[in-house]
């Protein structure tokens, strides 16, 4: 049974919807983590909602952090628990993007998903394996979880943006040529990759300039 997410939301700047920003927050934060980010955003993207769900699982000792799935070198879970959580998360942020799209009255093709670390992960991991393709994924300072598995597991390849700060010291910079590599290896042709130069783990300026200029373009804006 999939676990119903809450969520926090930002209205369209003009008051008509046309597309939808989804945010995927980081281990040990929440929705409202990402969600400072609509304001930027909205100036340049009026017609459009941005919605940033909360994970679905509390993080054992930091009751006031959550995560999508455990991470075994931090909370030392076992390999089969943090599998066992990718799965779970899984089920439950597609249940939450179709009924999304089903209450917005929005079709996959209107909607971009904006990853931060954990975030980027389960982005990464669930647009690939969904019958129809979002507009587009921006993934900040994650990495792709099982490269090998996406030639076999793959459905449908939307437009990705990658995004690491070149001295990240949570998840290594080598993570986005090692996450562009596998997506070319499984028919990825729209792959595009910004290096955020003196930024450690995080989201600087001229990424999200970057990622605003990806959402338009996938968004046709």
């Amino acid at each position: 049974m999939t676990r119903v997410l809450n969520s926090e939301r930002v209205e369209p700047l003009s008051g008509v919807l046309r597309s939808i920003v989804v945010f995927l927050h980081g281990y040990g934060a929440n929705g409202a983590d990402l969600l400072g980010l609509a304001q930027p955003l909205g100036d340049q993207l009026p017609d459009t909602l941005f919605v940033a769900p909360d994970a679905p699982e509390t993080i054992p000792g930091m009751p006031m952090g959550l995560q999508w799935f455990p991470i075994p070198w931090i909370d030392g879970s076992s390999e089969e628990e943090a599998e066992r959580g990718l799965i779970a998360a899984t089920e439950d942020f597609n249940a939450f993007l179709d009924a999304l799209m089903v209450d917005e009255d929005v079709l996959p093709e209107q909607v971009v998903l904006i990853g931060f670390s954990q975030g980027s992960m389960m982005a990464l991991q669930v647009a690939p394996r969904r019958d129809d393709p979002v507009a587009g994924i921006v993934a900040f300072s994650g990495r792709l979880l099982n490269p090998e598995a996406l030639i076999d597991d793959v459905v449908s390849r939307p437009p990705v943006l990658l995004l690491h700060g070149d001295v990240d010291d949570v998840v290594p910079p080598q993570s986005l040529p090692q996450a562009a590599e596998a997506l070319q290896d499984a028919g990825w042709t729209d792959v595009y990759a910004h290096v955020m130069k003196g930024t450690a783990h995080g989201i600087s300026p001229d990424g999200l300039n970057v990622a605003l200029a990806f959402v338009r373009d996938k968004l046709r804006l």
